[in-house]
């Protein structure tokens, strides 16, 4: 099971928020791109990048600091926020991100999703944001009012890299993931899943290593790590055991 650490960026630094509201920020650190290094410094296979600014204002704010991150680490680099057209999706792979994540776009224009998915295999992430299993969009202000796993069904015919589930009610919050929806999602795709929100404890990322053989592929981990609930060598070591 991939574990891979969260760098949210957010005027230029490095944040995390509680379930996605941006009046809702704690700041780690106004370097984003040294952040990024210190998770690769300590093992991380991949990093999960998001431009929060991009996401609620639909359009990449924070492009040059996430280039300088691609640029320099050596793990492959997943993005996401505000990326909702074609010429945003190629700008960012040429920066040479390895996935890129549509969220909104997925939902919104989802002929034009799945043709991306086409022509861009294994370079697609779609993002899956639910509150209490209600799909949200533009950066989580809204709310499309569709079950998660209707639009998951439809994800899944695209065969995207990954679709991304994010428990938006647990992000941020440190009280576990939301493994009940989680199970009835890996049960109702074939995409390769990665969970996101809630981790805030070693023995959550215990409970999601069983469902590494129902196709879970990785775990997102952010506010722990930043807090210190969680040290990254420990959750990596039980992930890699997953």
């Amino acid at each position: 099971m991939l574990l891979i650490p969260a760098v949210d960026v957010k005027n230029g630094r490095c944040v995390r928020l509680r379930q996605g509201r941006m009046d809702a920020e704690t700041v780690y650190s106004d370097d984003p791109v040294a952040m990024a290094q210190r998770w690769v410094e300590q093992g991380a296979p991949w990093l999960h990048v998001v431009d929060l600014d991009g996401a609620v204002e639909g359009e990449p704010r924070n492009l040059s600091i996430i280039a300088q991150i691609v640029a320099s680490v050596p793990v492959p680099v997943q993005v996401g926020g505000g990326i909702r057209t074609m010429e945003r999706i190629e700008r960012y792979l040429g920066l040479g991100v390895a996935r890129v994540i549509i969220g909104t776009l997925a939902v919104e224009q989802p002929l034009v999703a799945a043709d991306i998915c086409r022509r861009f295999p294994e370079r697609i992430a779609v993002g899956l944001d639910a509150r209490d299993g209600k799909v949200a969009l533009q950066g989580w202000r809204q709310s499309a009012a569709l079950d998660y796993l209707d639009v998951a069904r439809q994800i899944d015919v695209w065969h995207p890299a990954v679709l991304i589930f994010t428990a938006i009610q647990r992000d941020g919050t440190l009280e576990g993931p939301d493994l009940p929806r989680l199970k009835e999602l890996l049960a109702a795709v074939s995409s390769p899943v990665i969970a996101a929100g809630g981790i805030g404890h070693i023995a959550h990322i215990q409970s999601l290593t069983p469902l590494v053989a129902e196709g879970l592929h990785g775990a997102i981990i952010g506010k722990a790590l930043y807090d210190g609930s969680v040290t990254f060598d420990e959750a990596l070591a039980l992930a890699q055991g997953a």
